[in-house]
């Protein structure tokens, strides 16, 4: 990002916040401008969306590449639910997705800056459980509103169109860019303890602790769920339109998307959609993070470069 471009995400952040400390100010300002940085650009295209089919018989350590040598007679559902049967054609744009989820200090820094109370604050002074509340975690949510607020206010400091990504746009980057792949690691394959989290582990870790995916997008599965934008419908697949479907208009549930650590490696695959969930909670909860989108289809002007 260009110098200009970080002062004038400086003043914008001065002008919101003039009595916020500058300590606080500039954090928030390190976090804004890394949280651009972070973007990846995934150029856009067409792929067909959901449960494709796999070989019935596979070893998830040692995945064939698709389609095996050959065409096997018989392919079996992914998924165990009946959601993402449908296989349907999609059309993206391009756009920019996180490479990480949103982390905890980023989360608690939100709430700070916005005047908000920080969730599980005596908790947190508990020796036992310092663990839980580690910086570099997923950002915990209670909510899929505090998630899309999290997003729009990096947009609103920053000056870009930042938000929750669609159900289809966090699909075709976790299968870099709509392949037939059955795993979002960095080789396709769960490889416990070096690109996926050991089998018997209960709890979620750091947001980089793994290798990315060929896009080098990171923790797209094995930690924790990741929000997206759309409501839930579990026909939606059948009534999707091709070009950037966003969901439907309204509904009750919204989506999540991604594994988490208590459910891997069962619903690792990319394509599962079985997540759909209240929009808010009791509690704030680490199986339910998030990353943020920018909506642009053509590169940012320091990528240019």
């Amino acid at each position: 990002m260009s110098p200009e471009k970080v002062a004038s995400i400086a003043t914008t952040i001065k002008t919101k916040y003039p009595d916020l400390p500058s300590e606080l100010r500039d954090k928030v300002l390190n976090t804004v401008v890394q949280s651009i940085d972070n973007m990846v650009f995934v150029e856009g295209g067409q792929f067909d969306m959901g449960d494709f089919g796999w070989i019935c018989e596979y070893d998830e350590k040692d995945v064939c590449t698709w389609p095996c040598g050959q065409e096997p007679e018989q392919l079996c559902n992914i998924s165990s639910k009946g959601n993402d049967d449908f296989v349907h054609p999609v059309k993206l744009s391009s756009y920019y997705l996180s490479k990480y989820q949103a982390t905890l200090v980023d989360f608690d820094l939100f709430f700070v800056a916005n005047g908000k109370n920080l969730y599980d604050e005596e908790d947190r002074k508990r020796e036992d459980l310092k663990e839980l509340y580690l910086p570099n975690l997923p950002a915990p949510t209670q909510s899929w509103q505090e998630a899309k607020d999290y997003c729009r206010w990096i947009g609103s400091l920053s000056g870009y169109e930042v938000d929750l990504p669609t159900e289809a746009q966090w699909e075709f980057a976790a299968r870099n860019r709509g392949q037939h792949i059955l795993f979002p690691t960095d080789t396709g394959n769960l490889d416990y303890g070096k690109n996926f989290p050991i089998e018997k582990e209960d709890e979620t870790f750091e947001v980089d602790r793994f290798a990315p995916n060929p896009l080098g997008i990171y923790g797209l599965s094995g930690n924790s769920t990741d929000w997206v934008n759309d409501w839930y419908a579990e026909d939606y697949y059948k009534v999707s339109p091709l070009e950037n479907p966003q969901g439907p208009s309204s509904g009750e549930l919204r989506v999540r998307r991604g594994s988490n650590i208590l459910e891997a490696p069962l619903s690792a695959a990319p394509l599962v959609r079985r997540w759909p969930a209240k929009s808010k909670h009791k509690y704030h909860s680490s199986t339910m993070s998030f990353r943020c989108v920018i909506q642009k289809n053509e590169l940012l002007q320091h990528d240019k470069r």
